[in-house]
């Protein structure tokens, strides 16, 4: 895979960029880099092909455009989940019967499944975050190792308007502390890089104009130590994660994510609060899901 300098899908590209160093980018930026279907099945190509390359050390991730991500696409993944027949990555498979059954296997498949599978893979990842990182786009950043922050860049979950508890990959707990957790939670008010970086969340904050390249010399200097090492180091600090109850508290709150679900469709008719959502996106009642 190291020969081939580039590699293009419909919405993101993989790209060798240094030795050792692979970039992978959201490539939808005229829809702020919004995670439909394709673009979540690209990434995870992309991360594959990292995964595999014995010559990939450390992987960047970002997205062309002045925004990271604006999240999931809110036009919806298709009627009720995506038409395409993709090759499916994890396990739930993709039930179809309708129900709750329905809407948390496809969860479990591309929003759940795909964030563990990422943050799992043990080459060292580093998320370059510019402009509007938004509810699924957090999700996207916080499965890397490292994140690099542009000095504009804001951050989100505004899904507890909607009805729901926060979004599917609940990392709040872990990347905002308790109090900053549940207040972000709450209101649904943004916090800039230097918040994010004040709570940890965010591991250096640069200049715009600077972004990619302080990144890239970071992710060179990490690929001058041993891959054996770094797979370990990554292993061990996920392992003290984990023994934190992280496993546990994702499996819980997609739980609980889907009883805020299935309470919406209950008294809204519909999975969602149509109330949170911006009003370019909302539906009629007799078209929900």
């Amino acid at each position: 895979m190291s020969e081939e300098k580039k590699v293009e899908f419909k919405h993101a590209t993989y790209e060798i960029v240094a030795p050792g160093v692979a970039k992978i980018m959201q490539a939808r930026p005229e829809a702020r880099n919004a995670q439909n279907a394709q673009l979540t099945y690209d990434l995870n190509d992309c991360f594959d092909l990292a995964a595999q390359d014995e010559k990939v050390k450390v992987v960047l991730l970002g997205g062309e455009g002045p925004h990271f991500s604006s999240g999931h696409d809110l036009r919806g993944f298709g009627p009720p989940f995506p038409q395409r027949d993709f090759k499916l990555v994890n396990t739930w498979g993709m039930v179809r019967e309708g129900g709750v059954h329905s809407r948390y296997s496809f969860e479990q498949e591309v929003f759940m499944g795909m964030c563990q599978r990422w943050r799992d893979m043990p080459k060292p990842t580093i998320a370059m975050v510019q402009g509007k990182c938004i509810a699924g786009g957090l999700m996207l950043a916080w499965v890397c190792d490292i994140i690099i922050a542009s000095d504009d860049a804001t951050f989100v979950d505004p899904v507890v308007a909607m009805g729901v508890l926060g979004v599917e990959y609940f990392n709040h707990p872990y990347e905002l502390g308790i109090r900053k957790a549940k207040e972000h939670l709450f209101t649904g008010d943004w916090w800039d890089a230097e918040e994010a970086h004040r709570l940890g969340m965010v591991n250096q904050v640069v200049k715009r104009d600077n972004l990619e390249d302080f990144s890239l010399e970071m992710a060179k200097k990490i690929a001058e130590r041993p891959m054996f090492a770094l797979k370990m180091a990554k292993k061990a600090v996920n392992i003290a994660q984990d023994n934190m109850g992280h496993r546990a508290t994702q499996e819980t709150s997609l739980a609980l994510h889907h009883m805020c679900h299935a309470h919406n469709a209950e008294v809204e008719m519909m999975a969602v609060r149509q109330e949170g959502m911006p009003e370019k996106f909302r539906k009629p009642k007799e078209a929900a899901e």
